[in-house]
């Protein structure tokens, strides 16, 4: 029997060495078996990729939406106040009144308006009386004069508003030149 072992395990110079068959199917199987694993691995990462590029994009478009939502909610609440100022101003252009009524109307429509703008947090810049700045006013002119102080707010010709402390427009002002004052 120890002679029919050597006889296998012996070298044949032109056929190599002699490999036991049962040994080379097990190794195939091995083989096999770790391509199924490593496609199995395969498909449960595409499957992932794919769940998550959707949830990806549901995420986005739902992004999309609650913005556009939010856009059109506070343009509604921006809206609304003026809504009843474009209401009474209508009403005040089909009013047969004297012009003592029609200026009168205008005056409430104006004080409507300031409340509204109150209402967004829009304040009006102070301007007259106030001096310079130009942060906030956009001088459109001097008056020489030598009662007022030099660069005072002298007149305001269009009303500059912030929101808090941003500005939303300057003010259109002219102000003071006081020859007999020394500008620093």
């Amino acid at each position: 029997m120890q002679d029919e072992m050597t006889e296998r395990t012996t070298l044949d110079p032109e056929s190599g060495p002699e490999i036991d068959p049962s040994h080379e199917i097990s190794a195939e199987s091995g083989v096999h078996t770790e391509l199924e694993q490593v496609k199995g691995e395969r498909h449960q990462l595409l499957d992932r990729l794919a769940r998550l590029q959707a949830e990806f994009d549901n995420a986005r478009k739902r992004e999309a939406k609650e913005r556009a939502d939010s856009r059109d909610y506070t343009i509604s609440n921006t809206v609304d106040p003026f809504l009843g100022v474009m209401d009474n101003f209508q009403l005040a252009l089909k009013a047969n009144g004297t012009k003592e009524q029609l200026r009168a109307g205008v005056e409430l429509i104006l004080k409507q308006m300031e409340d509204a703008l109150k209402g967004l947090n829009v304040v009006p810049v102070e301007s007259v009386g106030a001096q310079f700045d130009p942060r906030i006013h956009e001088a459109l002119g001097s008056i020489e004069t030598k009662e007022f102080p030099d660069h005072q707010v002298l007149e305001e010709i269009r009303r500059g508003y912030k929101i808090r402390d941003k500005l939303l427009r300057p003010a259109l002002v002219r102000i003071a030149v006081n020859p007999g004052q020394v500008s620093d």
